[in-house]
């Protein structure tokens, strides 16, 4: 397996997490809360969905996939309180524009020279230090987030599905 390939698997693996854990999902579940304060999905979907985009763009300036205009502002730390369902995209909304950004993505790492994935960038976190990095923490975020997912998930009576 090649840097490439890693990083693909790495893509596809987290998005069949995050798919598996939002299936059953009711459209007003994504507003539930694992306990008072932490970040509720809906918010988290557009934190990741901005997140990915400034993370390859950032990597691959002029390249990367886009959100809509606003779309980062909505979902920045300061919105993640609200509860109002207005505030937020729908369920359908995130999953089709998570899966156009991640089609960009994974164009770009088929696309990217090998050479590329090696060279040295400047993003957060300061753990991530080469744009192959870069792509591989884009998955491993998704995962992380999708993990709070699964308590949510706990709450709403859901049974554990891994």
């Amino acid at each position: 397996m090649d840097t490439r390939q890693a990083i693909a698997s790495s893509l596809t693996n987290a998005d069949f997490l995050v798919q598996t854990y939002l299936a059953d999902l009711k459209p007003e579940e994504l507003l539930a809360r694992s306990l008072p304060g932490t970040n509720h999905i809906a918010w988290q979907l557009g934190h990741l969905i901005s997140a990915e985009c400034f993370l390859v763009g950032k990597a691959l300036p002029g390249k990367g996939p886009t959100v809509p205009a606003g779309f980062g502002e909505k979902h920045k730390k300061q919105t993640a309180a609200s509860d109002n369902p207005a505030d937020f995209l729908t369920k359908e909304e995130y999953l089709r524009m998570a899966k156009e950004v991640r089609s960009g993505t994974l164009r770009l790492v088929d696309e990217l020279p090998a050479e590329e994935f090696d060279r040295a960038v400047e993003v957060p976190p300061p753990v991530v230090k080469t744009v192959g990095q870069t792509f591989l923490f884009v998955g491993a975020h998704w995962l992380m987030h999708a993990g709070q997912w699964a308590i949510i998930r706990r709450k709403l009576g859901r049974p554990p599905l891994f």
